[in-house]
């Protein structure tokens, strides 16, 4: 059994990587912002290359266990906490401490159902279904995508789980700089600009994709 230390310090690594591994999902996606001819066939490019390319495969392993364990972690931990009366409302932090950091629990809940949504309407069509292919006879993730994104329940959920995103970030990644002791007395206004501040950019910037197609996108 991990102990409460462990389970902290693999929530902190899982967590930074997915962090991180959102940037590079963020770079990817901007081209939907590209005119919609030129979207079309840049987005299906870069589908496709990361597809088959093994590296990437590899990556997407990590991505999925890490999403795995750091739900499992984060449910483990709070319902210790829970048992223990360890959590931020209930002792003298909670009304001191932010209302994310009192409710992480229900925000990662909220974004890992927007995951199996998001995942299901995207990853799994992609791989297992049957989506259209384009001039050059790959599958065509961009048409995929801009059906999905025309549905205005979609992007209202998509802006919604967005919107948890950036709290979850924002305390998540001051967490773990914390727990991992990379967090200096001299740098902590530092700290929390720069995770504030990419915990904002990146929610806003996914949060703007689908709002961006629904309104420009015929």
């Amino acid at each position: 059994m991990l102990s409460t230390l462990s389970k902290k310090i693999l929530m902190c690594l899982t967590g930074l990587f997915l962090a991180f591994f959102l940037l590079i999902h963020f770079l990817g996606n901007l081209q939907l912002f590209l005119p919609q001819e030129q979207a079309h066939l840049q987005f299906n490019a870069y589908s496709h290359f990361l597809s088959g390319n093994i590296l990437i495969k590899i990556v997407s392993y990590v991505l999925y266990l890490s999403i795995v364990l750091h739900a499992i972690d984060g449910l483990v931990i709070t319902i210790k906490n829970k048992k223990t009366g360890g959590d931020y409302q209930s002792d003298q932090r909670g009304r001191a401490s932010k209302w994310y950091s009192r409710n992480m629990g229900i925000l990662g809940t909220l974004i890992l159902i927007f995951l199996v949504i998001h995942f299901q309407n995207f990853w799994y069509v992609y791989k297992f279904g049957a989506p259209p292919l384009d001039a050059k006879g790959n599958k065509d993730l961009y048409v995929l995508v801009i059906a999905v994104f025309q549905q205005w329940w979609y992007v209202l959920i998509y802006v919604l789980s967005m919107v948890a995103l950036c709290y979850h970030l924002i305390h998540g990644i001051h967490s773990a700089v914390r727990t991992l002791g990379l967090y200096h007395p001299k740098f902590v206004h530092w700290f929390k600009v720069i995770g504030t501040t990419y915990s904002i950019v990146i929610s806003i910037g996914f949060a703007l994709m689908p709002i961006y197609i629904f309104f420009t996108v015929n």
